[in-house]
């Protein structure tokens, strides 16, 4: 099918708000008309001077909306708004308006909201919502899993529907449409669970130019939401004039990811915590390197086309580690890494990576984590030494943090909560435009800092060229991050490598 529609749904506690939401618009192809909430109603208001199509919505408190009158209230306001020449009303399947969609059936949208999960009846409720006459049907499920979308590509083979999964894990049905084949998809402020601005998808994910055929890249992890990743790589294949989107990929289990990226045909896709070691245990192949690692932060199809479970895995956390560190070393320290000391905190697929790094420099590398089998275990295969936790005072040149502390999902938090800094140079992958508060504190007491963003776009850059065969536009993946650092502390949090 053709690329998707987009359509942007606007709401308001009074007309005024309402409206100049409506006019403000200016992005979408059509605009969905949120009436219920709206204390002062007036749909011919609502309606007149309007600039594009528009779905009229009045959604009922016991289907996730805000309107809490009567049925035969909400009735008479859809009615009207058909009578004043609204494009669309959109009913819902269980409200039994069968008269209004009897008379105006190719004026009405009936969609059923399931805020629970995907209905074990979907397929007999999409049979019976299709019964009713209705031009277009819409259904959205709450996904908790990336996979709780793929029944939705079945709904959407009929032509005439809308198909969304709500949620984090449901934003890649909302950003693929043109995939799922749905006929539109929904942008706003917020209004449904994981929903996100017109301006995003527009900008950030040029949805306008995403088809059927568009390549589909991502970061899967079990917290992606705030990762910059998408800002990078997006900018890149836009630069590059490269048919290709790359989106977040929340997954509840890598088992969950690779079902999903088999049924969408993913080209490649970025791995972040916690499946850093379950990426590489899925490939088929991968380098030395990465094999040595025993962790893949980057996948891609070696056959595309012919095999779909045929992934290959590389390691970018290596190389982007170290480039923004021998900089570093070279401008501040003026000394070689070799012989140095650094302890790594953590045990993760990044430590991994972080730790061969350093001792592929000739750098005397201990790794400390809370549970010390796991220090242990990363330790004894890397040719470095275990240690305890919390590092000893003393102990270190070099200090990296692996850990998620002071990530989006714990940005407040140092793994080293007022340690003795007493070392020259402090690592923290974790990023944003502020400063992590083991960074704030290694720089207090006097210690070189440096944060996971330059590492970031670094190991990123590296992934852009082995998917694509072509290096990045200098500077774009740079720009592209650090514009996108800011948006990450707006939110309140920071975010991991």
């Amino acid at each position: 099918m053709a690329t998707s529609l987009l359509c942007e749904t606007v709401t308001g506690t009074t007309m005024a708000e309402l409206t100049q939401a409506r006019d403000a618009a200016t992005l979408a192809d059509m605009v969905e008309l949120r009436l219920d909430g709206v204390t002062d109603l007036d749909v011919a208001a609502a309606l007149h001077g309007r600039s594009v199509p528009v779905i009229v919505t009045c959604r009922p408190s016991w289907e996730g909306g805000r309107f809490d009158g009567s049925e035969e209230e909400r009735g008479r306001v859809l009615a009207l708004a058909l009578d004043r020449g609204a494009e669309y009303v959109d009913v819902e399947w269980k409200a039994g308006f069968g008269g209004l969609i009897r008379e105006h059936g190719q004026r009405v949208i009936v969609s059923a909201h399931d805020f629970d999960g995907v209905p074990r009846d979907l397929a007999s409720r999409v049979d019976a919502m299709r019964a009713t006459g209705a031009a277009v049907i819409k259904v959205a499920v709450m996904a908790t899993r990336l996979t709780d979308t793929l029944p939705l590509i079945d709904v959407a083979r009929g032509g005439d529907a809308v198909v969304i999964g709500m949620g984090e894990a449901g934003v890649p049905s909302r950003l693929l449409a043109s995939r799922f084949g749905s006929r539109w998809t929904y942008a706003g402020n917020g209004v449904a669970p994981g929903q996100m601005p017109v301006r995003h998808m527009v900008d950030h994910f040029r949805f306008r130019r995403l088809g059927a055929d568009t390549a589909v890249y991502g970061v899967v992890g079990d917290k992606v939401a705030h990762s910059i990743s998408p800002d990078m790589h997006n900018a890149a294949f836009g630069a590059a004039e490269i048919d290709a989107v790359y989106v977040p990929l929340r997954a509840a289990d890598f088992d969950d990811f690779l079902t999903f990226a088999d049924a969408l045909g993913l080209a490649g896709a970025s791995v972040t915590i916690p499946f850093k070691v379950d990426a590489l245990n899925a490939s088929r192949s991968s380098d030395d390197l990465t094999r040595e690692v025993g962790a893949a932060n980057t996948l891609r199809r070696r056959n595309a086309g012919r095999d779909t479970k045929d992934w290959e895995a590389t390691n970018t956390d290596v190389g982007g580690f170290l480039e923004p560190l021998d900089a570093v070393i070279g401008a501040d320290l003026k000394a070689p890494l070799s012989g140095l000391r650094a302890s790594v905190l953590g045990a993760g697929g990044a430590a991994r990576a972080v730790v061969m790094a350093l001792v592929s420099r000739d750098v005397r590398v201990t790794v400390h984590a809370r549970r010390e089998s796991k220090a242990q275990e990363v330790a004894s295969s890397l040719a470095a030494h275990a240690g305890p936790w919390p590092p000893a005072p003393g102990s270190w040149d070099v200090l990296v943090n692996c850990t998620p502390l002071g990530s989006a999902a714990a940005c407040e938090e140092s793994p080293l909560p007022g340690g003795a800094f007493d070392g020259r140079l402090v690592y923290d992958l974790t990023y944003g435009s502020d400063e992590s508060p083991l960074l704030r504190e290694a720089r207090r007491a006097g210690c070189l800092t440096v944060n996971g963003l330059p590492m970031l776009v670094a190991q990123a850059e590296r992934q852009f060229e082995w998917w694509t065969g072509r290096r990045p536009a200098p500077g774009v993946m740079r720009r592209a991050a650090f514009a996108a650092a800011g948006r990450i502390d707006a939110a309140s949090g920071r975010q991991h490598a």
